[in-house]
């Protein structure tokens, strides 16, 4: 199948087009100037926030995988609104103008309407662009990402535990986790190209172990050999320094950041491992290579 990937060049984008290509597809990036290094790869010209190239992307393609997201805003030049509704509106206003056979989007464990995170809300009101428009759809909401090149696991963690003299934690750290290996979500998304269980479904994309955030520290801390210790800041405390972090130009953790952590990212892998063959990877055997230790 032709597959046009938003977002190729991205750490889920470029796992997400070896995969496809591995299984024989066409695969078609697109990227605003020059695309990523991944052999195999057609990049086309295109920007899902003024739609500009989509609907001549969109001509070399049978299928579309939106994967285009953000986990900062930029100011005013690049938000989330632009970004998960606008680039969506986008995206799909090109595939019904195209007749394409599937579209297949990414969106968010935790998204929803209303919610305190403006990252979660703004998912949440993409996916409803995605189920009203008329296509042959399925939307993934996976939950925290693990795997070669990942920034959560491999550079935020990481760094809590490496940078100072003591690994801070925030509040009791008992919020869950259950993250997913990025070839299961390769996997997912792959295989929705073509299987009927998949159609207008939506699937939590979760791993087969949960974690509280201290176990996850733990983890991070047990596999770099450190034996700093941990040290709770108490929740009050982050309430006021997350928001004077807000006047650095690149703040360690943002005030949407803050809110979606507090609120966990677990979910049931029930109906996702029913639907698709996923190897349900662990996080401790890809750890080392996650923080170049292998």
């Amino acid at each position: 199948m032709n597959v046009l990937v938003t977002g190729a060049s991205g750490f889920v984008g470029r796992h997400l087009c070896t995969y496809l290509l591995h299984q024989g597809h066409r695969v078609i990036g697109l990227a605003r100037s020059e695309g990523a290094e991944l052999p195999g790869v057609e990049w086309v010209r295109g920007d899902v926030v003024t739609g500009a190239g989509l609907a001549d992307a969109m001509t070399h393609a049978q299928a579309v995988i939106h994967l285009v997201g953000i986990i900062r805003e930029k100011g005013k030049q690049i938000t989330f609104e632009q970004v998960h509704v606008e680039g969506t509106r986008n995206v799909v206003g090109a595939a019904l103008e195209a007749d394409l056979e599937r579209f297949v989007h990414m969106s968010a464990l935790g998204a929803v309407e209303g919610a305190k995170s403006r990252y979660f809300e703004t998912k949440a009101r993409a996916e409803t662009i995605v189920r009203e428009s008329g296509l042959r759809y399925t939307i993934h909401r996976p939950s925290l990402i693990f795997g070669q090149g990942d920034d959560f696991f491999g550079e935020t963690l990481k760094n809590l535990v490496e940078a100072g003299p003591v690994v801070p934690q925030i509040g009791d750290g008992h919020f869950p986790f259950r993250p997913i290996w990025v070839g299961d979500v390769a996997r997912a998304f792959e295989q929705s190209l073509t299987r009927s269980a998949a159609d207008q479904r939506s699937f939590d994309l979760v791993g087969p172990t949960e974690y509280s955030f201290r176990e996850l520290l733990e983890l991070i801390r047990r596999t770099l050999g450190s034996r700093k210790p941990i040290v709770p800041v108490p929740l009050p405390l982050m309430r006021v320094a997350v928001p004077l972090l807000q006047i650095l130009p690149n703040p360690p953790i943002t005030s949407d950041q803050f809110e979606m952590l507090l609120a966990g990212n677990t979910g049931d892998p029930t109906e996702a491992t029913a639907a698709f063959d996923l190897v349900m990877a662990e996080l401790p055997e890809h750890l080392p290579r996650i923080l170049a230790l292998a």
